[in-house]
């Protein structure tokens, strides 16, 4: 019995040690390979094969309703919302691979379980066009089934309330920079489930590491590279960083 308490507490101690490992997310997939491109399937198909814990992507939807990943509003002078699929769907990515819709980067996702999928969600001047967004990425998810393996962020506050109210259950963490900062405390008040903040802020802010931590939500950084910044956050013990780097993330987070 003595022999099996033991072996408890170490798997509880182990099990911690994992938890409390600043774990590490590919910047719009691990797109510093030959052929691949940013936001690219062949990106989060590289990020599945080095064993980060999440990789990130950027969604817009068009004039039609169909959801596709692409950080500008724009690719190769057609405006996303207001383009319909038919007119996008040939355009090219830098290494020739079709803009992708959000289905197909989630059926891809699907081939590999145990790396999340963090969609961000891009803010709109248009609230309501914020909203649509936002229903029609929860609905595909949702019917995919994928509630536990998504994750999402977004620099509109009114986007984090809407997911909120879509799916509450699932991880909502707020973007900022240097504006429009909003408090550990207050996320928490809510509902939304972590911060997701420049590294700059941190740095400046490591008060909020603990605030948050206290406050019951997670920490997430953006975009760090530098593996001297990378070390500095390990050290802060924020739970995610975000980076173009994720091989050296892994290293420096491993050891």
């Amino acid at each position: 019995m003595k022999n099996k308490i033991l072996i408890a507490l170490a798997l509880v101690t182990f099990s911690a040690s994992l938890f409390a490992k600043t774990q590490v997310i590919a910047h719009r997939g691990y797109w510093k390979q030959a052929g691949s491109a940013k936001n690219s399937i062949s990106s989060l198909i590289n990020a599945q094969t080095i064993g980060v814990y999440g990789s990130e992507l950027d969604v817009h939807i068009t004039a039609d309703k169909v959801v596709v990943v692409c950080h500008d509003d724009s690719i190769q002078g057609h405006d996303i919302n207001t383009s319909t699929y038919s007119e996008l769907k040939d355009l090219k990515l830098e290494n020739g691979e079709a803009l992708p819709t959000l289905a197909a980067y989630l059926e891809q996702a699907q081939k590999n379980t145990g790396v999340k999928i963090i969609i961000e969600i891009k803010y709109k001047k248009d609230a309501e066009l914020e909203k649509r967004t936002a229903l029609e990425v929860v609905n595909l998810v949702n019917g995919l089934k994928m509630e536990k393996q998504v994750e999402y962020i977004s620099f509109s506050m009114n986007i984090c309330k809407e997911l909120v109210k879509l799916s509450p259950k699932t991880p909502i963490a707020y973007l900022a920079y240097k504006d429009f900062v909003v408090s550990p405390k207050e996320l928490k008040e809510l509902g939304i489930s972590g911060l997701d903040y420049h590294y700059s802020l941190l740095l400046q802010k490591p008060e909020f590491v603990e605030e948050a931590k206290a406050a019951g939500i997670t920490v997430n950084v953006w975009t760090a590279n530098d593996p001297a910044i990378i070390q500095k956050l390990i050290d802060l013990k924020v739970d995610y960083i975000t980076t173009d780097e994720p091989v050296k993330a892994l290293e420096l987070s491993a050891k």
